[in-house]
């Protein structure tokens, strides 16, 4: 498994647990007594070392290749799932996927980010970053959802929108721009879940929900560290620095507002303990829908439309 440079003396640990197990199932040697207190040590440094972790050290387990993204989240939480294609005007973008499923016996709209694992996959999907088309076809799931009552659940995790000329060219700004101003008012309840990475209008695209929400160590900002170092100091080497200053990670967004709620994952993230978040996202999607389904459509809208509207602080002149 990977681990990142401030993981290493987990990996350490892990080790001498090993070697002294390896030594036990010879039976020369009693170990148990030193397993148990390697074992208890390496619980305190973990606890240690993931209830501190700065910004930038946030963003590298959120992009951790072992992680779930959004088809994983699909098949162990959700029963049913039909993928649904294609904007119906360019192409179908694999970057963005979506369709109906249940939870349970309620039936959602799902629709999410897609990365990919190996490096077909990721060309395949275009590394999470959807096209124009990705945004429309998002939105036309969408309003398939509004016509007959269903609720919405968003996965976020991109690097943002696709960047390329052809991208520009066939109307990203206004494709994203559409979808800010369409989910503002869509008359279905929304839940919204930064699943990995949360960058600029690429997951503001499909983030504008009733609730939103961010597992526990992922990060959402208006650019990505690497972007925001090279503009800044024409370098990526202050990645890291402009990291914790864009104060990105769930707790910084809690905490000015801009989220709604922080999901806790397992300890050092999602990918350590992937049955353990599949049981915990699907408990909370069914609370959330819950007490969204209590409320009267028209309110839900003026709120999400209000909570939206307090964000920020701007002048009119």
């Amino acid at each position: 498994m990977m681990l990142f440079d401030f993981e290493k003396p987990i990996e350490e640990l892990h080790k001498q647990i090993e070697k002294a197990k390896e030594t036990h199932s010879k039976g020369k040697v009693n170990m148990l007594d030193t397993i148990e207190q390697l074992e208890k040590k390496l619980s305190e440094l973990k606890k240690t070392i993931y209830s501190d972790l700065n910004g930038w050290q946030k963003v590298q387990i959120s992009r951790h290749p072992d992680r779930p993204y959004t088809l994983d989240y699909i098949e162990n939480i959700f029963k049913d799932f039909i993928e649904l294609h294609g904007d119906r005007n360019v192409a179908d973008d694999k970057a963005m996927i979506g369709g109906l499923a249940k939870i349970d016996n309620q039936p959602v709209m799902i629709i999410g980010h897609q990365k990919g694992r190996n490096t077909k996959q990721r060309q395949l999907r275009n590394f999470g970053m959807p096209n124009p088309e990705g945004y429309r076809k998002a939105l036309r799931l969408m309003k398939i959802a509004e016509k007959f009552d269903i609720p919405v659940i968003s996965f976020i995790d991109t690097p943002g929108a696709s960047p390329g000329l052809e991208a520009e060219e066939r109307g990203q700004g206004e494709a994203i721009a559409r979808n800010l101003l369409e989910m503002s008012v869509l008359k279905v309840p929304i839940i919204c879940i930064v699943i990995g990475e949360g960058a600029s209008g690429g997951a503001l695209g499909i983030g504008i929900g009733d609730v939103v929400a961010m597992l526990e160590y992922t990060w959402y900002s208006v650019i990505s560290p690497e972007s925001c170092s090279s503009i800044l100091w024409h370098s990526w080497n202050f990645k890291e620095k402009a990291a914790n200053a864009l104060k990105l990670t769930s707790n910084d967004m809690l905490e000015m507002k801009l989220i709604d709620k922080i999901i806790k994952e397992p300890i050092g993230g999602a990918h350590n303990d992937t049955d353990a978040i599949y049981k915990t996202l699907k408990v909370e999607i069914k609370k959330i829908l819950k007490e969204l389904q209590e409320i009267n459509i028209d309110e839900l809208v003026n709120k999400r439309i209000e909570k939206f509207s307090g964000m920020g602080v701007y002048n009119e002149k």
